[in-house]
């Protein structure tokens, strides 16, 4: 007859070890629970909740500026996989302003990013007299810190990433800065955001 006590101090351990390998399954694979609880000293966090575009943290902030600087930081939530295929092209939105004085769809300046092709792409996304321009700039690793600038003249908007000179985009505005409000990460394009997705933003100077 087997002894009672070993085989509930058996069943202990193979529970206990049953969970604990779930719990780290979940962390390999939701993208969220691990990263959701991350707080990086010096920087905001910004959530675009499941089911939503707009990101939290987006209170209405004016800006005139002849130059947006910031650090930025994705974590493993910026991998996704759209509904429909065609949307994983689809330009998120990251940081940057409005000018012009005007709403941002007709006049603007901002960052974008998308993950497509197993890597976390940045773009320069501009609007102009409401036509939008925007080309890709690098790929970055998801967990790095990434510095990226717009610098504005009269005519042209320039985007570096670390640094260095990635774009140049027309500008059309007839402010002698960008003269508008603080555009947030947003999700979309067409689709809202499949999960949780964290962006950790460090605004250097405006």
């Amino acid at each position: 007859m087997k002894n009672p006590i070993l085989c509930l101090a058996a069943s202990l351990v193979l529970l206990c070890s049953c969970q604990k390998n779930a719990e780290t399954l979940v962390e390999k694979t939701s993208g969220n629970s691990a990263d959701a609880t991350i707080s990086i000293p010096g920087f905001t966090r910004y959530t675009i909740a499941k089911g939503e575009h707009y990101a939290s943290n987006n209170a209405y902030k004016t800006i005139e500026t002849s130059e947006l600087t910031f650090l930025v930081r994705f974590d493993s939530t910026a991998i996704y996989q759209s509904v429909k295929a065609e949307n994983q092209y689809d330009i998120n939105k990251l940081y940057g302003f409005s000018d012009n004085n005007a709403p941002h769809h007709s006049y603007s300046a901002r960052f974008g990013w998308s993950w497509n092709q197993g890597a976390l792409r940045l773009y320069s996304y501009v609007y102009n007299e409401g036509k939008v321009s925007s080309k890709e700039l690098t790929t970055v690793p998801i967990g790095e810190e990434v510095r990226c600038s717009i610098k504005v003249t009269s005519s042209t908007y320039a985007f570096y990433v670390n640094d260095r000179l990635a774009a140049i985009l027309d500008r059309k505005a007839t402010t002698p800065k960008a003269s508008g409000y603080l555009l947030y990460p947003y999700f979309g394009g067409d689709e809202v955001a499949p999960h949780n997705v964290n962006i950790w933003i460090k605004e250097l100077y405006r």
